[in-house]
């Protein structure tokens, strides 16, 4: 087991193997008969879409949670470490996390037929459908959030951290805008999970 948990690829593989055997169980000790049909299909694109987010909305909070307010503590000779190898590290699985939350929220949408509903936050049907409001509200945020992900708080990251060479007053410039942002997108992240599951377990 220590080999297995020593290894994050090997930790991954397992998780979803022991995610199967769990789903062989389940549906071998219920009256449900496991098939790949449409539904099923729309689930596992919901579960994907959860597997994103949680990677996506886990580092945000670490950022603005962790990362962030403790910098200042960490002394000076060892924030190189952080700029050089852990937020570089971290920034890449946020941003494609954003990435694939965006991309299979959409699919799901579409397989689930409400995505003409939901970007028009349900003024396409008179907002008879609150449901559609809210998981409406919920993919706007997310994609106002994504946007800042891709093309404001990456960019100035990627000059913040020295990837790309900058005078020092535009790196400096450069963290406070990814700072900014980043805190706009941990604003941003409770109404928008707050619409997703109200919309569907409320409406």
């Amino acid at each position: 087991m220590a080999g297995i948990l020593s290894n994050l690829k090997s930790t991954v593989i397992a998780g979803l193997v022991l995610t199967v055997v769990m789903i062989l169980i389940v549906t071998g000790l219920s009256d449900y008969t496991f098939g790949v049909d449409y539904g099923y299909a729309t689930f596992f694109m919901r579960w994907l879409h959860v597997l994103c987010g949680v990677m996506w909305i886990g580092l945000l909070w670490y950022f603005n949670f962790v990362q962030i307010p403790n910098m200042p503590n960490i002394p000076d000779e060892q924030k190189p470490a952080i700029g050089k190898v852990i937020a570089p590290a971290a920034l890449w699985w946020f941003r494609w996390g954003a990435m694939g939350t965006i991309v299979t929220g959409l699919i799901l949408a579409g397989m689930n037929g409400y995505l003409v509903e939901a970007l028009t936050i349900g003024a396409s049907e008179g907002f008879a459908v609150a449901k559609h409001t809210a998981i409406g509200i919920g993919m706007w945020l997310g994609i106002i959030m994504w946007f800042n992900v891709w093309f404001v708080i990456w960019p100035n990251q990627k000059r913040a951290l020295g990837m790309v060479e900058v005078d020092a007053d535009t790196k400096a410039a450069s963290a406070r805008t990814a700072m900014l942002f980043s805190r706009t997108n941990t604003l941003l992240s409770f109404p928008m999970l707050y619409a997703m599951v109200s919309a569907q377990n409320v409406f």
